[in-house]
Order: structure tokens, then C-alpha cells, then sequence
């Protein structure tokens, strides 16, 4: 075992004057009432379309589900997601559908939650599918990083299920698998690549690295002088990170190689502070941060496969602690502006969310290939039946460069039942052919969401304007939705996304041309036989 120095070591690297920046006032969240659980979980889930945060409610348990682009104070009134008797616990965006939330709570239960496009008017009381199973409260819910409608939960009866969502019954009682190998409370689960193998770190002292389908222990750590608290994956580089604290009570770091967890390949005391530190890896750029709860700093480090393993690179320095953390998904990064990765900060002293984005310091404001390299995208690459009969799939991977199309191959779509047809008398020939043809398009894409998407209530006004609407959503860019371009960085992205649908439109109508003359062939081939008839 290697004992590493704090001091850092000056190397060459990419990534050396990373910078964390705060967002000015006006871009923040500010008078939320973030909930005053003492759990030790983020309480804070982002995706590219919303932020959803924990809150405090009387009567059971809530959270809040707030647009990315509505910064500023917070209407005190503002709607919530309730629905539970206890106190929330968890929240995960589900990674392949960005309206798709899974909650778990102190009640027992863990419920999905299907949030609708347009703005919350009142309070979300419908859930669209509750897992019942644990004895205990629950207090973590993970999504399998590959696999579509797969969820895992553990709560505190030391048992994790794993739940298969692909189904038509709207109350589940009974998981896939029971994994029941833990002796005490699970504190934290974490996932490889593709989802093949699950680490967790229990109460207990012990790290597992466990079979997520059939619930073998494959490997099994005792950390003596390590008191585990979170653990987490390093990608594929076949080694695990803890922290936790010394048997000196300072707040400590171990690594571990995954094959062999008799003892960590090295350590580093961070502190004397008590607070738990939650760690964060970017598998595209190969850096680990390091946020601890209590205070405003977050560390990052840059991994290797060879020593010293851990390079420290520098620090973000913040007076405001931090009680949860959220973290965007790489897909809804701001490239135009080289940031790596964007947090956002619980501040509970002052009832505030607070972005904060790493960017690597470039003077050129074009895409910067070296630092974003393919990344995982918002597709599953294998279906929950799939992935229970032993199929294991890498993710989809996709490029940031705006318009870029994935660069692995789709899955083949579910079966669905053909498009009726519409009749003749639709007034819909009124509108020009180039809104039809966006129409058509946009019709496509929501037979491909989720039917519990398409079964949201809308407003009266909103199902009058549907179609027209509709016609406006480019490449998933929706201009009623989201504000327009403040600087030219965001202007020359919603160009490039308006060339891309440019592009698939004039395709789609060279399509319904080559229809339009075979329609035309077949009923002159036809008039020509009644004639001869």
C-alpha cells in the first residue's frame, strides 16, 4: 500500500489550470426550500431539461422539478412532485428519458414519475408506477447506466432490489432479484461502464463488487483502517475509489483495484472535517472530483493507469457549504465555452442553487475536439429483457460537436402498430407543405416517447395549438420552451441546430416526392386497365 502526499506533483496536463466558476446571481435558484434531512445523499438530480431538488413539505414527502432556464427567486407558491408519506430520500432522472424521474422515500416505497413538457399549473399527485418491496425505508435508487427500464433500490432492511419497469402493471410488488448479502445499511451503489458489475459500500466496513443479476458477491473488501462511506467506478480503467474516514477520524480516499480488494492500492487524508465527501468521475476526461458536504470546497484529481494513480490538480474554493450537490449530464454542457462539467450546489444558509462549471481555459472559441470525445448519449443500447437474459452493451456513444448524429449503432425499435391514416377531408392541406412535412416529423418522434408522455393532460389551450407547436421543434429545440439566444455562442448553436433540420427536412421531402410519383404511376397504371377492362 502506497501512502500519497498531499503536495501536488506538476505534470504536464490538459486539464492543469481547470477553473471552477460560480454563476452570477441572476443565472441562480434562489429562495428554494431545500429539504433538512440529515441523509447523506445529494438530494439534488439535473438533466438538460430540469433541475429537481428535494424540498421540505408538511405531510409526507416532496421535491421540486424547476426548469433549467428559470433562474432567479423561486415562487413560493411554485407546484411540487408529492405524492409520498414519508420523506423523501432519493431522486434519479432516468438517463434515457429526461421526463422521467424515480423517488424514493422513508414511507417504503419507490415511485416514477412522468413530468409533462409544459410547466407544472398545480401540484403532480400522480405517479405513474410505485414499487412496493421494502420492509424499510429506502434510501437510494440508481438507474443501470445501458439497460432501459432497469432501477435499483436499497433501503434499509440491507437489501437491494432491482426492478423492471418494462412492464403494464402500474404497482409493482415484486422485484427481478433480491440481493441480500449485505449485513447492515447500504450507504452507496455505483456502476461499471456497461453495467455488467455493481459496487456497494455498506455500513458494515465492507466494499462488494457484486453480480447485478443474479446477486453473487464476486469480490469482498474489509477495510480495517478505512471507514467507507461512498465508492464509485472508475470507468473502465478496472479500479474502484472510496472515501470515507482514517482510523483518526480525518477524511480519507482510498483506491482500489477492482480484481483484488484485500487491500486499497493507496490512500490520501484529505482533512479533519467531518462532512462525507461524495465523489464524482468524468470517464471522457479522466478527472475525479472530490465535493465534501459541510464545506464550499471540490477538489479534482487527475487518474492514470500507472503511479501516482491520483494527480492532484488544483481546487475550487467556495464560502458558501454545500448540503447536496446535482451534476449535468456531459449532453447538456455548454461547449461554446470549453466547460468539462457543471455542478450545482445546495446552499441551504441561504435557500440557493448554485451552478458552478469547470472549464479548461481556451482561447479559441471553436469546438474543441481533444477535451470532448465521444461520450455516452440519451439512448439505451439494450432492453431491460435484454440485459435479465445476459446481454451485456457499452453505451450509445454520441459527439457534443452541435449537430452531430450518434456515433454508435441504434438499437432496433420496439415493434409498434402502424399510423392511422388520415382522411382526405383533414383541413390539415390548408397549411403549407413544408409545415406538413414538419408535422409528419415531429408526429414520428412522439410515436417513438413513451406512451405515458402522450397520456399527460394538457390544457385546453395547449391541445389547440398542438399541431403548431409541434411544427416548431427542431432537433429537440422547442422556442416556446426555452429563451432565446443571449450571446452568439448560443446563437451559432441554434444555427447549426436549424441547418441540421434544414438538412432532414429537404431529405423527408425528396422522400414524399419519390412517393408522390409512385402514387401517380399506380393510378395511371390503374386507369389504364379500367379503360382497356
Amino acid at each position: 500500500m502506497r501512502l500519497m502526499s498531499w503536495h501536488p506533483q506538476y505534470r504536464s496536463s490538459k486539464f492543469r489550470h481547470v477553473y471552477g466558476k460560480a454563476a452570477s446571481k441572476e443565472n441562480c435558484y434562489d429562495s428554494v426550500p431545500i429539504t433538512q434531512s440529515v441523509h447523506d445523499n445529494h438530494f439534488c438530480a439535473v438533466n438538460p431539461h430540469f433541475i429537481a431538488v428535494v424540498t421540505e413539505c408538511a405531510g409526507g414527502g416532496a421535491f421540486l422539478v424547476i426548469p433549467l432556464h428559470q433562474t432567479g427567486k423561486l415562487d413560493p407558491h411554485y407546484p411540487k412532485v408529492c405524492g409520498h408519506r414519508g420523506n423523501v430520500l432519493d431522486i434519479k432522472w432516468n438517463p434515457f428519458n429526461d421526463f422521467e424521474i424515480a423517488s424514493c422515500s422513508e414511507d417504503t416505497t419507490i415511485k416514477i414519475w412522468a413530468i409533462p413538457k409544459q410547466l407544472l399549473l398545480r401540484n403532480l399527485t400522480t405517479y405513474r408506477k410505485e414499487l412496493v418491496g421494502h420492509a424499510r425505508r429506502v434510501g437510494l435508487v440508481e438507474w443501470h447506466p445501458t439497460a432501459a427500464n432497469i432501477l435499483f433500490s436499497s433501503g434499509y432492511d440491507y437489501k437491494v432490489m432491482v426492478w423492471n419497469l418494462d412492464t403494464k402493471e402500474s404497482v409493482i410488488m415484486s422485484p427481478v432479484r433480491t440481493i441480500d448479502c449485505h449485513r447492515d445499511v447500504i450507504l452507496s451503489m455505483s456502476f461499471n461502464t456497461n453495467g455488467s458489475l455493481m459496487a456497494t459500500s455498506c455500513k458494515d466496513r465492507k466494499i462488494r463488487i457484486l453480480d447485478p443479476r443474479t446477486g453473487t458477491v464476486l469480490q469482498e473488501g474489509n477495510c480495517k483502517g478505512h471507514r467507507v462511506n461512498k465508492v464509485l467506478f472508475l470507468g473502465n480503467l478496472q479500479k474502484l475509489l472510496s472515501t470515507g474516514t482514517s482510523r483518526w477520524n480525518h477524511r480519507q480516499m482510498a483506491l482500489w483495484d477492482q480484481d483484488n480488494l484485500s487491500q486499497p492500492i493507496s490512500e490520501e487524508d484529505l482533512d479533519g472535517s467531518s462532512g462525507v465527501l461524495f465523489p464524482f468521475y468524468d470517464a471522457d476526461t479522466n478527472v475525479l472530483y472530490v465535493v465534501g458536504k459541510g464545506d464550499g470546497n471540490i477538489r479534482y484529481y487527475e487518474v492514470s493507469t500507472s503511479e501516482p494513480y491520483l494527480s492532484y490538480l488544483t481546487e475550487y474554493r467556495s464560502y458558501n457549504p454545500q448540503k447536496g450537490i446535482g451534476v449535468m449530464p456531459k449532453r447538456g454542457l455548454d461547449v461554446s465555452s470549453c466547460e468539462i462539467f457543471r455542478f450545482y450546489k445546495l446552499i441551504t444558509t441561504k435557500c440557493l442553487i448554485e451552478p458552478v462549471s469547470m472549464i479548461v481555459p481556451r482561447r479559441s472559441e471553436s469546438y474543441q475536439e481533444d477535451i470532448y470525445p465521444p461520450t455516452a448519449g440519451a439512448q439505451p443500447s439494450m432492453t431491460a429483457q435484454e440485459w435479465l437474459s445476459g446481454m451485456n452493451k457499452g453505451p450509445v456513444l454520441v459527439s457534443l460537436r452541435p449537430g452531430s448524429e450518434p456515433l454508435s449503432p441504434q438499437p432496433p425499435p420496439s415493434p409498434r402498430p402502424p399510423p392511422v391514416e388520415r382522411p382526405n377531408s383533414n383541413p390539415l392541406p390548408l397549411a403549407s407543405p413544408r409545415l406538413l412535412s414538419q408535422t409528419e416529423k415531429v408526429a414520428g418522434e412522439d410515436a417513438q416517447r413513451p406512451s405515458s408522455l402522450l397520456e399527460e393532460k394538457m390544457p385546453r389551450w395547449a391541445t389547440d395549438h398542438r399541431l403548431e407547436k409541434k411544427a416548431w421543434l427542431t432537433n429537440g429545440f422547442d422556442i416556446f420552451e426555452c429563451p432565446p439566444p443571449k450571446t452568439e455562442n448560443e446563437l451559432l448553436q441554434m444555427f447549426y441546430r436549424q441547418q441540421e433540420e434544414i438538412r432532414r427536412l429537404r431529405e423527408l421531402v425528396t422522400q414524399r416526392e419519390v412517393q408522390a410519383k409512385q402514387l401517380e404511376l399506380e393510378i395511371k397504371n390503374l386507369r389504364m386497365g379500367t379503360e382497356r377492362f
